[in-house]
């Protein structure tokens, strides 16, 4: 059984609170879960953590700033829609409350906490863009990166589909239910129609996030600090760790084209594409990527023992 427990984390002059929880034993392989926009850690489902975890990892999931159970950092100034469109579509610096690489550093204070001098990381969405990022500045602290359904941050790569991405800044309705109904329908969106969308299971998962705690102003500042991050194509071709670049070929949110490019830039990456696969991580495809990341550490192994 995973256990939680909060940890308050101080680091540079914030005073960050991250909540996470851990699967499997301390003395297998660390692996760092992080979550993608918005996103909290429930979304690395239970049954996937410990699928996991008898793989022979620690896995460690949390949630990012600004998400779930750990702190909002509500003390800060939220971009406005405007702000953002403006910023997306036209290109408009903006200012921003915290940027990714602030996100990264989270992520290195949570595994100093653990004692974890390193460990393999694995991302999805604006997580695997987290990922990336420690593996350009924490070359050090970073085994191995698996980066899933993400992006390199190119403006020249395609964008979300129009659709998603008014359905994903849309503003929250108050009412509990109907919130939880929207939620739901844009993980279908998300999903696509090539897997089985599990109604019931997904409704449930929401609900479950819904109660946590959700923060829409969140949502706002962690896009803001997507938006104006740097591309890491360049800064990517000097990375030399062993990666993995996971992809859905029918992904709305961050099309293909996104995972091409990141697997590109990292010399020696593995690729794999997924037909059918949307902007989530089916239930089919479980058993197949959590071999790939475990073949990925095998490989990590293999080279650090020679």
């Amino acid at each position: 059984m995973p256990h939680s427990l909060p940890v308050t984390l101080t680091r540079h002059v914030d005073n960050i609170h991250l909540a996470y929880d851990t699967f499997g034993s301390q003395e297998d392989a660390p692996l760092v879960l992080i979550m993608g926009l918005g996103a909290q850690r429930i979304l690395w489902e239970d049954a996937f953590c410990k699928m996991l975890a008898n793989q022979g990892f620690w896995v460690i999931r949390f949630d990012n700033r600004d998400v779930g159970e750990s702190a909002f950092v509500e003390e800060q100034f939220t971009p406005s829609l405007v702000h953002l469109a403006a910023s997306g579509f036209l290109g408009a610096k903006i200012s921003i409350p915290y940027t990714l690489s602030d996100m990264a550093d989270d992520v290195i204070s949570l595994m100093t906490w653990l004692n974890l001098p390193k460990a393999h990381i694995v991302g999805a969405s604006m997580g695997g863009m987290i990922g990336q990022i420690l593996a350009i500045e924490h070359p050090d602290r970073v085994l191995s990166l698996t980066s899933i359904m993400s992006s390199v941050g190119s403006k020249n790569l395609h964008k979300p589909e129009k659709n998603v991405l008014l359905k994903l800044l849309k503003p929250m309705p108050k009412a509990r239910d109907k919130s939880i109904a929207n939620m739901v329908e844009f993980w279908r969106t998300l999903h696509g129609h090539f897997y089985t969308f599990d109604f019931i299971r997904t409704q449930k998962l929401v609900t479950q996030i819904y109660e946590r705690g959700v923060n829409p102003q969140g949502v706002l500042r962690q896009f803001a600090a997507i938006l104006a991050a740097k591309e890491r194509t360049n800064d990517l071709k000097n990375v030399s760790l062993p990666a993995l670049v996971i992809h859905g070929k029918n992904d709305p949110m961050l099309p293909v084209s996104n995972g091409y490019a990141t697997a590109n830039a990292i010399y020696g990456s593995r690729l794999c594409i997924y037909e059918g696969m949307g902007h989530t991580l089916p239930i089919e495809l479980w058993s197949t990527i959590i071999v790939e990341i475990t073949q990925l550490a095998l490989n990590t192994r293999a080279s650090n023992e020679r």
